[in-house]
C-alpha cells in the first residue's frame, strides 16, 4: 500500500513533468469574460466540471483503462472515445500532450506487466491504464487524479482572479467531499454514463483559443 501511495504522490504532482499546470480547461476564458471573479463563482464553475463537465466522463474513462490495462483493443477504443469527447483543438492537444508526458515521465518506474497504451494516448487513459500496471488500486488512482486536476483548476483560479491562497485552499478542503462521491460513482460508472451538460465550460474552452492575450494555453 505505502509503495502504490508514494508513486501516486508522486505521478499526481505539479512536480511531475506532464505540463498540466500550462493548461486552464477554459477557466482563463471565463475569468475574462467575468463569469469567474470571486471564491464562490470560482468554487462553483469547478464544481460544475467535477459533477456535469468534462472530468467527471476522464474519470470514467480512467476506471475503464484501469481495468483493461493489458487490452490493446479495449485501451485503443477508450482512447478514441476520450478523444472524441474533447470539445476543443486545445482541449484534443492538451490531453494527448499531457499523456505523451506521463508516459515518458512514467517509465522511470519499469512494469512486469507494462500496459498496452495505444500511441495516440489521452491522458486520463494513460494515468488509468499505468497505475493497473503497477497494481495500484482504482479508487486511490481516481481520489489522486481527481484531486490533482482539482488542485490544479484552483491554481489557475488563484492566481487569475485572482482570490489568494486562503479562498484556494478553503475550495480545495470544500470539494473533498464531492471528489469522494465522484469517485465512488465512477467506481461502478458504464460507458453509457459518460455525457456532459457543461456547455459553459465547453464554449470557454473554444473561446480560448480567440483571446487577444493569453497566460494559459487553454
Amino acid at each position: 500500500m505505502s509503495a502504490a501511495l508514494q508513486k501516486l504522490l508522486t505521478w499526481l504532482s505539479p512536480a511531475f513533468p506532464v505540463g498540466a499546470f500550462a493548461w486552464s480547461a477554459g477557466l482563463e476564458t471565463a475569468i475574462v469574460d467575468g463569469r469567474v471573479q470571486d471564491r464562490a463563482s470560482a468554487e462553483d464553475w469547478i464544481s460544475g466540471s467535477l459533477h456535469h463537465g468534462g472530468l467527471r466522463n476522464d474519470a470514467i474513462l480512467l476506471a475503464h483503462a484501469h481495468r483493461h490495462f493489458a487490452n490493446p483493443a479495449q485501451l485503443a477504443e477508450l482512447a478514441d472515445l476520450c478523444l472524441a469527447l474533447t470539445p476543443s483543438s486545445e482541449r484534443h492537444a492538451e490531453t494527448l500532450q499531457t499523456g505523451r508526458a506521463f508516459i515518458l515521465a512514467s517509465a522511470a518506474w519499469p512494469s512486469t506487466a507494462p500496459a498496452a497504451l495505444p500511441e495516440a494516448c489521452p491522458y486520463p487513459i494513460a494515468v488509468g491504464a499505468i497505475a493497473a500496471s503497477h497494481a495500484v488500486d482504482l479508487t486511490s488512482t481516481l481520489l489522486a487524479y481527481l484531486t490533482a486536476t482539482i488542485h490544479g483548476q484552483v491554481s489557475v483560479a488563484v492566481r487569475l482572479v485572482p482570490i489568494g491562497q486562503t479562498d484556494g485552499l478553503s475550495i480545495m478542503a470544500s470539494l473533498e467531499p464531492e471528489i469522494a462521491q465522484i469517485a465512488e460513482l465512477c467506481l461502478a460508472a458504464t460507458l453509457d454514463d459518460i455525457g456532459s451538460v457543461a456547455y459553459g465550460a465547453d464554449i470557454a474552452q473554444m473561446k480560448h483559443e480567440t483571446l487577444a492575450t493569453r497566460i494559459f494555453r487553454s
